[in-house]
C-alpha cells in the first residue's frame, strides 16, 4: 500500500494539496490495514487523513533545505529508468 507515498520536500512546484491529502490517505490505509474502512469507521478514517495531511503539509512548510529544488519531470524519468532496468 504505502509504495505510492512519495517524497514531497525540495520540488519546484512545491507539493499540491492533493498530493499532500493523497500521500497522508496511503499512510492512514498503511495504519489501519484496510484500503477502505467500513461505513462505522468512516468519520474516524477521514479525521484521521484531514490530521495526517495537515501535519504533513506543516511539516513540509517548515522544513529547510539547501541543496536546489528538484524538478519533478527530471525525477519521474530516473524514477522510469530504474524501472526500466528493474524489470526489463
Amino acid at each position: 500500500m504505502c509504495r505510492n507515498i512519495r517524497p514531497l520536500f525540495n520540488y519546484e512546484p512545491p507539493a499540491t494539496d492533493e498530493e499532500v491529502r493523497s500521500a497522508a490517505l496511503q499512510y492512514v490505509r498503511k495504519v489501519a490495514g484496510t484500503p477502505r474502512p467500513s461505513r462505522a469507521n468512516e468519520p474516524a478514517y477521514e479525521a484521521a487523513v484531514e490530521a495526517v495531511a495537515r501535519a504533513t503539509r506543516e511539516l513540509l512548510e517548515s522544513l529547510v533545505s539547501s541543496a536546489p529544488p528538484k524538478d519533478r519531470e527530471v525525477e519521474a524519468e530516473k524514477a522510469r529508468a530504474r524501472a526500466r532496468a528493474r524489470y526489463a
